[in-house]
């Protein structure tokens, strides 16, 4: 009896005990499964990648504006009313081609003058020498004394000077009559019209009389060959030599490159850009690049391939200065200070505080800290601009 007592009693006391201690272990599982879940998610994922040795050249974009071989605005030399014109917008023209005719009936009028003022004049020089020649005959008579004689031949010269000045204000007038004429200066296109039948129009000079403003009435362009200007850097300026090439896009036909060759440079920078006025030449025998356009001008510069590249996105800037988080083999985190070369666009040169075989951790976050621990993870394909670690990815769970 006693015996049965004490099974009833211990069988329950043990399933009770049995009940706690996987309870116990249960509880200890779930926790110790929590901590490693924690501890996991306070590492940081961060990507990988390594500095890499820099191009032995890169391309250097810049702006550019396509400008005629010769470009000219052309005015009117003479004031009057156009009469006609003959060469409208986009019209292949001549040297010497006529564009428009200007009706001047106000220096009609005074040429008109101007020549009846040369037969006078003519007319006065003629009688003034047959008077002189007379008086000389009869020099050295008592009808008439040497001052006479003397009078007589000055006279005679000073009508001859009066003869030639109107036919040097004939010789004026004839060509401002020749300016009606409006010419192309040389062969090219017609890039602008300005004018129409029946407009006045001032002298550009061309008549001292005429006061005003002046109005262009054509604009004329040689395209035949293009020059492309670009300004250049400071720090790209030294590259400039007669035999650098350069390639032109243009935005509105991609895919199509166009060779241009070097011709000059400023030799000077503008010291509110500190760039330089370089000119680029291009061969436009087909007329398929206009006065104008706007290109970009792609340079190849050759650059020193030993020094190492990273990108941009990796730098960390703070109170010390540039700096980079390298990662050591326990993958932790060791901000160092870096010197920076050339800006290359997405990338970035690296010249002191970098070796070939560093870990780097690409785009930082803000809150990253010095002996920090990170989670290496796989860098989406092209984001980075600089090859993934081997090492990083041999870490990676």
């Amino acid at each position: 009896m006693k015996r049965r007592t004490l099974l009833m009693v211990g069988v329950p006391v043990v399933l009770v005990a049995a009940l706690l201690v996987h309870g116990l272990l249960a509880r200890q599982q779930s926790l110790a499964a929590l901590t490693r879940v924690a501890d996991e998610h306070a590492l940081v994922p961060v990507e990988i990648i390594s500095p890499q040795k820099g191009p032995s050249t890169r391309p250097l974009m810049l702006p550019g504006t396509v400008r005629a071989w010769y470009e000219a605005p052309i005015y009117a030399q003479v004031a009057g009313y156009v009469q006609s014109w003959d060469a409208d917008y986009g019209a292949q023209v001549k040297a010497g081609q006529m564009l428009a005719t200007i009706d001047t009936p106000s220096l009609d009028a005074q040429y008109a003058a101007a020549k009846a003022n040369l037969s006078v004049a003519r007319a006065n020089y003629q009688l003034a020498v047959s008077t002189a020649a007379r008086w000389q005959a009869l020099a050295g008579t008592p009808a008439v004394s040497k001052q006479e004689v003397d009078v007589q031949a000055a006279g005679a010269a000073a009508r001859k000077a009066e003869m030639e000045v109107a036919e040097q204000n004939v010789a004026r007038y004839a060509a401002l009559e020749a300016f009606k004429r409006v010419v192309a200066p040389f062969d090219g296109v017609v890039t602008a019209r300005l004018t129409d039948v029946g407009s006045y129009v001032n002298a550009a000079g061309g008549d001292a009389s005429v006061h005003g403003s002046s109005t262009e009435l054509f604009a004329v362009a040689d395209v035949h060959q293009m020059r492309v200007f670009v300004s250049v850097p400071q720090d790209y300026a030294g590259l400039l030599s007669p035999g650098i090439t350069a390639t032109l896009h243009q935005p509105s036909q991609p895919g199509k490159s166009i060779q241009a060759k070097f011709l000059t440079t400023a030799r000077a920078f503008n010291p509110n850009t500190r760039t330089a006025v370089t000119e680029l030449t291009v061969d436009n025998s087909d007329h398929t690049l206009w006065p104008g356009t706007y290109v970009d001008v792609i340079f190849q510069v050759p650059t020193d391939p030993t020094v190492l590249t990273m990108p941009e996105a990796a730098l960390i800037f703070r109170a010390d200065g540039a700096q980079v988080a390298i990662v050591d083999a326990q993958n932790r985190v060791h901000l160092r200070n870096v010197t920076l070369g050339q800006n290359m666009g997405q990338t970035v040169q690296v010249t002191s505080g970098l070796s070939l075989g560093d870990k780097l951790v690409n785009n930082p976050p803000a809150g990253l800290l010095e002996g920090q621990s990170i989670q290496p993870v796989t860098p989406a394909t092209g984001y980075a601009m600089a090859a993934p670690s081997e090492a990083g990815q041999a870490n990676e769970p």
